[in-house]
């Protein structure tokens, strides 16, 4: 099975480009970098460990106003829904293998 056809992967790809340009304009090379490299993590890894370094700096950002709330909500939400489809996509692998 090839990542590309995972609906998780290809919501993950999304988000991660809305990010990007979220930040393009961002002056703060340090937190623009971190936040995008980690978001491009997610699709990368599929795994869920990137999903919540993401989530944790998606939080950072809304608490020094570098994210608006109702942006980091929604992100975070979005988070949370990869999270769920992760574990639903391993809990199938699970079950194939038997």
């Amino acid at each position: 099975m090839k990542c590309e056809t995972l609906k998780v992967w290809k919501t993950s790809a999304r988000l991660s480009a809305d990010v990007y340009k979220i930040f393009s304009d961002c002056k703060d090379y340090g937190f623009k970098d971190q936040i995008t490299r980690s978001c491009l993590s997610i699709p990368s890894n599929i795994a869920g460990g990137s999903t919540a370094e993401f989530a944790t700096q998606v939080y950072i950002g809304m608490d020094i106003a570098y994210i608006e709330k109702s942006v980091g909500k929604e992100w975070i939400d979005k988070s949370d829904h990869r999270l769920a489809m992760l574990a639903n996509l391993k809990k199938t692998i699970r079950n194939r293998d038997i």
